[in-house]
């Protein structure tokens, strides 16, 4: 199969006119990222205040994180809150210092299925996981993975 690109350069067809109607369909495309990465930021400082008036403790969370959120929930303002703020409990559950020491992961590191990286600019902990070698043993080592 030929693709309409490689059919359009054997036969020499490609003009001015083909290329001025790409840079109008480019240009638009930008309109279209513009305008949805502005509803995005509305709803995204929507969202921040509906969860800080849940949880104050969501001010320290950052506005990538609310993002990824909407996207999951294609951009619902309650289901994405939802989704967060059960999120959000989960971790101050399964992760109540706020990130996880070496020590309490001695098996997952021994098996190397988990590598401490360091740092990132803000002082959060990076890990590299990978997963095809874990091994499920009981559902509570599980749920920590």
């Amino acid at each position: 199969m030929v693709s309409y690109l490689r059919k359009k350069f054997q036969m020499g067809s490609i003009s001015a006119a083909a290329h001025e109607e790409d840079g109008d369909e480019a240009k638009e495309d930008s309109l279209e990222n513009t305008e949805r990465d502005e509803i995005e930021r509305s709803k995204v400082g929507i969202m921040r205040a509906l969860a800080e008036r849940e949880d104050p403790s969501t001010k320290e969370v950052d506005d990538l994180m609310i993002r990824r959120f909407l996207r999951a929930r294609d951009l619902d303002i309650e289901k994405a809150s939802d989704l967060f703020l059960k999120y959000l409990s989960w971790r101050r559950e399964y992760v109540p210092a706020g990130s996880i020491s070496p020590s309490e992961i001695p098996n997952d590191l021994a098996h190397q299925k988990i590598h401490m990286q360091g740092v990132d600019k803000m002082g959060r902990p990076i890990v590299v996981c990978f997963g095809s070698r874990h091994k499920q043993t009981s559902l509570e080592e599980f749920k920590r993975m």
